[in-house]
């Protein structure tokens, strides 16, 4: 080589910058003026970023973006939890004998009045829980795939949260759906119904009635909240229109009225039936529903006679 000019080193470790030459050259020469202004406005808009990379990568590089914000998530969530530990105050449990009895209770004798109240409320719940037992050996269980469908949602159809109900339901009057984003259950309008073909014992007359709720599926007590009407479902009814008095003279009103009638009522082209706690099963031919009735041995003792709504419907 020229004798100006020194010979290059040998490629290796020794061509390799071997210290933090960009520190070095923010220590010497400073960054530029705006370098904290920039930094404060790509912080900002890298929320946006993330929601637009989410949305839009696809294949390889979406699986790897998902799996770095999972990890992120995680990772965030731990810290969450260890800043609430650490500002909430932990109670050090004492190893405590079974039986002792701290000072300030020592004057009092072990009364069971506690123990008492709790039982009777206890006994309060199971029979007012009994009042609508479904009085049916067996009621076959309705299979969530037989109940629900899974609706796919989202911009690719991707997701698979949400479902909608596929029997008979009861909504209320005052019912306001949620947003779509937020309503996991969806119940359709074809599937509705607010009248029920009530059929009065003695009188042999039948009355088009408001349904008022559902009180019990026996399904499940999230079918119950959902208003699903199927079979073994007891409803309660409006008899106002009925003009029923207790045996006091006050007049029976729909709250009060779920002890008094049965109810049918899958369509509005289906025949009016049922009396007190009969057994209904519904046949499909391929344009109507016939019904059959089997009736029970019930000692009818007029209006003020305790049956159980029954509501049966196999689609």
């Amino acid at each position: 080589p020229p004798p100006h000019r020194k010979p290059r080193p040998a490629l290796g470790f020794a061509a390799m910058p071997q210290g933090d030459y960009i520190e070095l050259h923010q220590k010497r020469h400073g960054r530029r003026m705006d370098y904290e202004e920039r930094k404060r406005k790509k912080e900002a808009r890298a929320v946006k970023k993330n929601s637009k990379d989410a949305r839009k990568l696809l294949g390889a590089k979406g699986k790897r973006f998902a799996k770095k914000r999972y990890a992120e998530k995680a990772q965030m969530k731990k810290t969450l939890k260890m800043h609430d530990e650490s500002s909430s105050r932990q109670k050090v449990d004492d190893d405590v004998e079974e039986g002792a009895i701290p000072s300030y209770l020592l004057d009092r004798d072990p009364t069971q009045r506690a123990k008492v109240l709790s039982n009777t409320i206890k006994q309060k719940r199971k029979e007012k829980a009994g009042k609508w037992d479904v009085p049916l050996p067996k009621v076959r269980p309705v299979a969530e795939e037989e109940m629900f469908k899974v609706l796919r949602t989202g911009k690719r159809k991707t997701k698979q949260w949400k479902r909608m109900v596929t029997k008979a339901t009861f909504v209320g009057p005052g019912f306001t759906r949620k947003p779509p984003k937020y309503e996991r259950f969806i119940r359709p309008t074809g599937l509705r119904f607010t009248k029920a073909h009530v059929t009065h014992p003695e009188l042999k007359c039948t009355f088009n009635l408001d349904i008022i709720s559902v009180k019990k599926n026996p399904n499940g007590p999230m079918y119950t909240s959902l208003g699903v009407m199927t079979r073994g479902t007891i409803i309660e009814v409006n008899v106002s229109e009925l003009g029923l008095v207790t045996p006091a003279g006050k007049v029976v009103w729909g709250k009060s009225s779920v002890e008094k009638l049965s109810f049918f009522c899958p369509s509005l082209r289906l025949k009016p039936c049922s009396i007190n706690q009969c057994f209904l099963s519904v046949q499909a031919n391929t344009r109507r529903l016939q019904i059959t009735r089997r009736m029970m041995a019930v000692s009818m003792l007029s209006c003020s006679c305790e049956a159980l709504i029954q509501f049966w419907l196999r689609c």
